[in-house]
């Protein structure tokens, strides 16, 4: 009798205590939540995932096919009897889902493949979309069980997602949720970082889950989580193992005091976190880091998950947050954005992820010497659709539309033959005559005025007045169809590809995203170009502006980026005495733009990625998209909005939003250090003093010992008059204020005397004994090298003076 009480008493409880879980949950007001293949329902913690056969009015399919695995999967975070069963599509088949609240609705796909029957789902091969979202194109099952994550807007009543199998193959899926989020769980938009506050528009846009972390090496299963989400561990994410501690007190979290609730995330996630372990060393001062493998070419929504939870002295802490080389947000306070301890906090930002396959996330403590700490509750990743409103990274809708857009021009051929033998004539006549023309532009002389207009949003250019019109047709095969591997690079406006013109010149196309972004961009770097040619400014060859496409066609360029040559990449080292000639070579372009024509050109985006290398590794600065005409001789500066790349950006340029040429100054001098240095302008895996090359390297040259900090490659190599000088001439670029920075064309001429002062030994025949010549037409003793001629010898001589003498010996 008492044990049945017992029972009785147990089963009350319980009872009481889903009732209580329930009421505390979320109940999103669409909720699908359907057990494919499956006959019966189950009940997954407090959810009823419904059987396939209930839901048959949603899913319009030629074929049905139910399969049932032999057994479940040995390991998943997710409850294992979802994967036991799956629905099989032989044809595209669609879910019809009613919608009855407008707004984002998350979609959950799960997946294991297994043996059924003639069918070894580990051989499926197919694509999922909603509405105009392309979710995956080409999905080819894992063998461990796997579930992929989705949101996006719904605005109409209806919520329509397709499986579509790829040719003699098949597609299907074990179960699925499609279920309407919470209003506040993802923003309207968010800062993008790098871009100087530019907020990006989340709306329009479809995201997809890529990682969700619990800070303090602890996994949050979905069933303790109110949307339920599942939170890996982060421990095997950590790229150290010796600098951070787990900490956990949960008790701590106060939802109460804040504005968030536990659908942003529960408390399990906020009471547990990843710090800085400084207990062996009360004054450490190192980053906390973990590496993310993403797919590059899309912009990632990141959130960071904070809650001070930490036992310590009534003092407050600040530490920094990095994504890769930029810097989040500096000197953080918590307790002044949640007013008290214990209260959870989030941030969204969003960034680019262009060329690496790893995105890094970093903590790491501020200058507070009372208590040096860091701390991390939660990170989430999640992708952003591109501009073809796709989350994969191969898009099989821009291969088909191109295959059928062949087809519609073979088909056209064969009807209006003559009419095209007479286009391919005259197109050969004008392509001869712009050959002709390529061949007659001389260095340094402004070959055509710029000249372009916008009408109703479409992009309209003289062709007379730009150069070569290149068709999209001749670029296609120029680059074999942009092939993914001829990918030079990718940037903010698109990849770039290399190419064989059909007489054998190689070139880089740039190819544009999309045409809702990137036009300013695409006009001004045409714009620009055009007004002038010199030997140290990439060339443009030409440009396409047909079928909304905006491509632009510069001189190849061998050896790639400077930065390439610095860090990150296995090329070979540069010696010093290359490297000083590579920054002689992009001052001399930089010179050239801001004096070669009445009104200055500004570039605004000097940076080692936009110096290239040709086979001589002769320096040419490309990249000119950001580009902007100087200041009216009456003014002192263009009043514009803040362009650039963060860490080369002019301090001043920045509060005041005051362009000028030494803007441009600025920047070089932060490439100079970087050419000094070998290494990235940020890096938060370096302690913290390190981790900004402008700070470190000027107060290692205000101290006097800019030799500590050379890159190592170089050891033996630099002359200590030759280093001092280089680092005299960089300090001075990076003045705070404009006005007491030097301009491009004093810039030039130390770095000659930097390279004299080196030797002359094995010196590239184009630099040419230039301040020599000089001290000989000036009556200095003829015996005596530029090499020993100092800065004093020369102080009564005009600078201006000397530097038409460089420009005279460099224009012949």
């Amino acid at each position: 009798m008492v044990n049945n009480w017992g029972s009785v008493v147990f089963i009350w409880v319980s009872s009481i205590m889903c009732l209580i879980c329930v009421s505390l949950g979320y109940n999103p007001v669409d909720d699908y939540l359907i057990d494919c293949g499956s006959s019966t329902n189950k009940s997954v913690g407090d959810r009823v995932f419904v059987a396939d056969q209930f839901y048959f009015n949603l899913l319009s399919t030629p074929h049905i096919t139910f399969a049932n695995a032999s057994s479940s999967p040995n390991s998943s975070a997710y409850d294992p009897s979802l994967f036991q069963t799956a629905r099989i599509f032989n044809e595209t088949s669609y879910y019809s889902f009613s919608v009855n609240k407008p707004g984002r609705h998350w979609i959950r796909l799960y997946f294991f493949p297994f043996m059924f029957r003639n069918y070894n789902l580990s051989t499926a091969k197919f694509s999922v979309s909603a509405q105009n979202f392309t979710l995956i194109n080409e999905y080819q099952p894992k063998v461990d069980p796997e579930v992929k994550e989705y949101s996006f807007n719904v605005t109409s009543d209806k919520l329509v997602l397709s499986f579509t199998p790829f040719a003699n193959s098949f597609a299907f899926v074990n179960a699925l949720e499609v279920f309407s989020l919470p209003d506040e769980l993802i923003p309207p938009g968010a800062p993008t970082i790098g871009s100087q506050g530019k907020y990006q528009n989340l709306g329009k846009h479809a995201l997809e889950t890529v990682e969700r972390l619990n800070m303090g090496n602890q996994t949050v299963s979905p069933l303790n989580d109110t949307l339920w989400r599942l939170w890996e561990a982060d421990g095997k994410y950590l790229k150290h193992s010796n600098v951070q501690k787990f900490v956990s007190n949960v008790r701590a979290v106060n939802f109460t005091k804040g504005k968030l609730t536990e659908n942003i995330a529960p408390s399990s996630v906020y009471g547990t976190a990843t710090i800085l372990n400084s207990d062996p060393d009360p004054q450490t001062n190192a980053n906390v880091t973990w590496l993310f493998d993403v797919d590059p070419g899309f912009e990632y929504l990141v959130r960071f998950h904070f809650c001070d939870i930490l036992p310590r002295p009534a003092a407050k802490f600040f530490f920094n947050v990095y994504i890769g080389s930029s810097a989040v947000v500096q000197y953080l306070d918590l307790l002044n954005r949640t007013s008290d301890v214990g209260v959870p906090y989030f941030m969204d930002v969003i960034t680019r992820v262009s060329v690496s396959r790893m995105l890094n996330v970093s903590i790491g403590p501020s200058n507070n010497l009372l208590y040096p700490n860091a701390i991390l509750n939660g990170l989430e990743i999640m992708k952003i659709s591109n501009s073809m409103d796709s989350l994969d990274v191969s898009d099989s809708a821009s291969s088909k539309s191109s295959k059928t857009k062949i087809i519609l021009i073979a088909g056209l051929a064969a009807v209006f033959f003559i009419i095209i033998v007479l286009a391919v004539v005259i197109f050969l006549l004008c392509r001869r005559r712009r050959l002709a023309d390529l061949n007659h532009w001389n260095e340094g002389d402004t070959i055509y005025t710029a000249g372009s207009k916008f009408s109703n949003g479409t992009l309209m250019f003289s062709t007379s007045k730009f150069g070569y019109r290149f068709p999209f047709v001749a670029i296609q095969e120029a680059t074999d169809n942009f092939s993914e591997s001829l990918v030079l690079g990718v940037g903010g406006f698109g990849k770039v590809y290399k190419g064989v013109l059909r007489d054998e010149t190689k070139v880089a196309v740039k190819r544009g995203t999309s045409q809702s972004q990137g036009i300013a961009e695409f006009q001004t770097e045409i714009e620009m170009l055009s007004q002038f040619r010199h030997r140290h400014l990439v060339s443009l060859i030409g440009y396409c502006d047909e079928r909304n496409e905006m491509i632009i066609i510069y001189e190849f360029m061998e050896n790639g980026t400077l930065k390439d040559h610095l860090y990150g990449s296995d090329h070979p080292c540069l010696s010093w005495r290359q490297r000083l000639e590579i920054c002689i070579g992009a001052a001399k372009g930089l010179h050239y733009l801001h004096t070669g024509s009445t009104r200055s050109i500004i570039h605004r985006d000097v940076k080692s990625a936009n110096i290239l290398l040709d086979e001589n590794f002769m320096a040419k600065v490309a990249d000119f998209g950001l580009s902007k005409t100087g200041p009216e001789i009456d003014q002192s500066h263009v009043s514009t909005a803040v362009k650039g790349s963060f860490g080369y950006l002019d301090p001043e340029y920045l509060i005041r939003q005051q362009l000028t040429e030494k803007s441009d100054v600025y920047s070089f001098g932060v490439v100079m250090f970087e050419v000094l240095c070998g290494r990235p302008v940020i890096d938060p895996s370096l302690p913290r003093e390190k981790v900004n090359l402008v700070e470190w390297a000027l107060k290692s040259q205000r101290r006097g010992q800019l030799e500590e900090i050379v890159d190592p490659l170089l050891e033996g190599q630099i002359k200590p008059d030759s280093l001092n000088k280089f680092g005299e001439i960089a300090e001075k670029c990076l003045a705070e204020r404009g006005v007491d920075r030097p301009s491009m064309g004093d810039v030039l001429w130390n770095l000659e005397f930097a390279l004299q002062l080196q030797g002359n030994e094995g010196r590239s025949s184009h630099n040419g004994n230039i301040i020599e010549k000089f001290c000989r037409a000036n009556s200095f003793e003829t015996d005596v090298s530029a090499a020993q001629v100092s800065m004093g010898d020369l102080a009564g001589v005009s600078m201006s003076k000397v530097f038409a003498q460089m420009v005279k010996e460099e224009m012949r």
